[in-house]
């Protein structure tokens, strides 16, 4: 039986971005099957303790832009460290990733040009238009799309999906859950594949 990983992010993440390609091309490396999941951040960093970027120490907003250059060159991608519009509200933008999937519609396509758009081409993806063009682009009807994802069925779903990732202890975004296994980060995507190649039973705390 084909694995299946539950992928937990929000859509102005930098480290969902540098993500994005790398657990997709594991997913289909292993044959698995990713749920995309979108989240509210701020009800993660509410449990584990974190707090937005900028209220951080300047220590800590330092060594975040040598992580993300990092990361970055690790994955040979670009990034744009200090876009022009960060942070701006996702919710549309995301909740449109759920009415995809509600639809049984890929929406691998789509995040990544939501993702890129943000990281690279300092687009505002809190304004409607931008992300009916990323729709439309990606070969999906955005009128009827976003209709969909402006429901309150969307919303409750966004929220499901926020509160299942506190439950099974995502510290953050992105987030992938492996057989009940959380893996936290970008940089633990190397460790979900090892999982999945070795085939192990799922480590717990």
């Amino acid at each position: 039986m084909a694995a299946t990983i539950d992928y937990y992010f929000f859509g102005i993440s930098p480290f969902t971005y540098l993500g994005h390609k790398a657990i997709c091309d594991v997913a289909a490396k292993h044959g698995a099957k990713l749920n995309f999941k979108p989240v509210g951040l701020m009800g993660l960093w509410e449990v584990s303790g974190a707090v937005p970027p900028g209220q951080r120490p300047p220590v800590r907003q330092r060594y975040r832009v040598l992580e993300l250059k990092r990361a970055a060159e690790m994955r040979d991608l670009p990034i744009n460290v200090a876009p022009a519009h960060f942070p701006v509200d996702i919710t549309l933008a995301d909740s449109c990733c759920i009415a995809l999937t509600e639809k049984e519609l890929d929406p691998t396509e789509y995040l990544g040009s939501v993702f890129k758009a943000v990281w690279v081409e300092d687009v505002n993806m809190s304004d409607k238009n931008e992300v009916a063009s990323r729709l439309t682009a990606a070969g999906f009807n955005a009128d009827e799309i976003i209709a969909s994802a402006k429901s309150d069925e969307i919303a409750a779903l966004r929220t499901a999906y926020t509160k299942e990732a506190i439950e099974r202890d995502a510290v953050g975004v992105p987030a992938f859950v492996l057989n009940g296994e959380v893996f936290w980060g970008q940089d633990r995507i190397e460790y979900l594949d090892s999982a999945l190649t070795s085939g192990r039973d799922p480590y717990t705390a």
